[in-house]
């Protein structure tokens, strides 16, 4: 099985395409929805480590094109934007407008 099949979705404004990459265990990666969330922002996340292993190994090489270190949370905005950590201030100024 394929990690875009776990991809889930949150409705909110369009501000292009947002991807998150979080584990369900992290405090940051939690902090990072709930800034989404306030921002009101629509954004597609997964959440590696309830993949299965397969689908694990896929979505972290994927990880790795933007943030090889593959820490968490690592979200990526369009195809030229990629914040890793929790970074607020960065995070609205991406999502502004």
């Amino acid at each position: 099985m394929s990690f875009r099949e776990s991809i889930q979705h949150v409705e909110g404004h369009n501000k292009g395409d947002v991807m998150l990459y979080a584990l369900s265990t992290c405090g940051w990666c939690r902090k990072t929805k709930g800034l989404l969330g306030d921002l009101g922002v629509a954004y597609d996340y997964v959440d590696v480590d309830l993949l299965e292993q397969e689908a694990r190994t896929e979505v972290l090489e994927e990880i790795k094109v933007h943030n090889p270190q593959c820490s968490f949370p690592t979200m990526v905005i369009g195809n030229d934007r990629c914040i890793v950590g929790f970074k607020e201030e960065e995070t609205r100024e991406a999502l502004s407008g």
